[in-house]
């Protein structure tokens, strides 16, 4: 996977002024460009978007300060106008391209990366591959923000909405794995944008034959692979620390990439608090 996403910085690199095509890339390479823009936002800590978007504007900045029009410089980078451009350059460099015309800077860089495997042998992630028939996931959903750090303060005030007895209730509805309430995350962009918006259920796993209450929600899994962490410690630190491995430590170092699909976290057991808690992380995945 290293070595991919270093194909595609580079592929990036020399199209900086034209149109991108990811998709292509990633079945040049063997991969789907939804695993590949998953891995390259867990390991770069910024979207693939986002990284483009910087790149272009810290080539921009040379013309910027050179002598052409900036509206020859802003087709030239993608944008129809030199208001878009201004935006986009606005939000790289924090100054507007006038300014930087006419000051020389101040102007922010963005290096391009490199992606390196640094193998420490420290980190042992438990991890069970599984084949599962489909299933649906019932419950109460929610569209939140992803929050990458610490509690999602949305997804909490979605869970402390619903009555007591809706949690007895929906347990009793769990007919397969994953046992027991479950937190759900779906339709998640693909870049992993902090801020985006998923669906957030708050349910618990079902045969696909079972009959589901109509006041329910329902995400229907197709049948395929999973891969199972399971987690140990305080909640949710190393439940966000386990999941950013994967990107650094499991996937490049066994052949399977991620699918589309819910990703999905069991609780097993906690503190009375909730301080700390043993779970386990489902992934969907698929082999490389």
């Amino acid at each position: 996977m290293i070595a991919e996403l270093n194909r595609l910085v580079e592929f990036v690199e020399n199209r900086l002024t034209d149109d991108i095509d990811v998709t292509a890339l990633a079945l040049e390479l063997g991969t789907t460009e939804y695993h590949l823009r998953r891995m390259f936002s867990s390991l770069a800590g910024m979207p693939l978007s986002e990284y483009i978007r910087r790149r272009r504007m810290t080539a921009a900045a040379a013309d910027v300060t050179g002598d052409d029009d900036l509206l020859s410089i802003a087709v030239r980078f993608g944008y129809g106008s030199t208001e878009a451009f201004g935006r986009a350059f606005r939000s790289v460099h924090g100054v507007a391209p006038g300014d930087v015309r006419r000051d020389g800077g101040p102007l922010r860089t963005q290096s391009q990366l490199r992606f390196r495997l640094t193998v420490e042998g420290n980190i042992t992630m438990n991890a069970r591959i599984i084949d599962r028939p489909a299933f649906r996931l019932v419950g109460h959903s929610a569209r939140v923000p992803l929050v990458h750090l610490g509690a999602n303060p949305h997804i909490q005030a979605h869970i402390a909405g619903l009555p007591a007895t809706e949690h007895a209730r929906l347990k009793e509805l769990s007919s397969t794995e994953p046992a027991g309430l479950l937190q759900v995350s779906a339709d998640v962009d693909p870049d992993y944008t902090e801020g985006s918006e998923l669906t957030y259920l708050h349910g618990v796993a079902s045969a696909e034959e079972e009959p589901v209450p109509a006041d329910l929600d329902v995400i229907d899994v197709p049948a395929g692979a999973w891969v199972v962490f399971r987690v140990e410690g305080d909640y949710p630190t190393a439940l966000q620390s386990t999941w950013a491995a994967t990107a650094t430590d499991w996937f490049p170092s066994n052949p399977w990439r991620l699918r589309p699909g819910p990703s999905i976290v069991a609780v097993l057991d906690r503190a009375a608090d909730f301080s700390s808690a043993t779970c386990e992380l489902w992934l969907p995945i698929e082999r490389a």
